[in-house]
């Protein structure tokens, strides 16, 4: 059994980077590259992302980029070339289960974040993704890095060619619509 490589970064942590690797910035969800041997310090490692800081700024490096912490990169997820449309729906919300908001410990699905996805086959063939979700307030600025990290973790699977997320207001998020679970973790029975 091999050990989760998250299991091994802890927050805080100063890591030298083996490697150029493309990170996603924080809160504008642009990807940036961030350079062999410059130092980053781990803010959180949850799901298959680690949230870092460089040079005052926040990044978000991808579960598959994690050798560029000198640690095992984890396998993209994948689906089989014949997956069913209920196997490729599951793999959607699999990937979004690993979504973290970079401030808040709990998956985006569980946070009550994601209102809906829907798989559409296009004309050409190719699938497409349409998620609905909000964010814990209007004003939160981590709506594009979410996003790009949904994106990014759902076109890892071929048969999707297109992942649109769409970020909506109504009806607002509250707190009710956070998992039993997410509220334990968060301390807010």
């Amino acid at each position: 059994m091999t050990m989760d490589p998250l299991s091994q970064v802890y927050k805080g942590q100063e890591m030298p980077l083996q490697r150029d690797v493309d990170a996603i910035s924080i809160p504008f969800g642009k990807t940036v590259t961030l350079v062999e041997d410059s130092s980053v310090v781990v803010m959180q490692a949850k799901g298959s992302s680690v949230s870092v800081s460089h040079e005052g700024r926040l990044y978000l490096i991808e579960g598959h980029d994690l050798d560029a912490l000198g640690l095992e990169a984890l396998e993209r997820p994948t689906l089989d070339p014949d997956a069913s449309e209920e196997e490729m729906e599951a793999f959607v919300w699999a990937q979004l289960r690993t979504c973290f908001d970079p401030e808040i410990p709990v998956n985006i699905v569980d946070l009550g974040l994601v209102y809906g996805c829907r798989i559409e086959r296009l004309l050409t063939g190719e699938c497409m993704v349409t998620i609905r979700m909000t964010l814990t307030a209007p004003g939160c600025g981590m709506g594009d890095v979410i996003a790009e990290d949904a994106r990014r973790k759902i076109l890892g699977a071929p048969q999707f060619s297109k992942v649109h997320v769409e970020i909506v207001f109504d009806p607002p998020w509250s707190r009710e619509m956070m998992s039993e679970e997410a509220r334990l973790e968060l301390g807010m029975f």
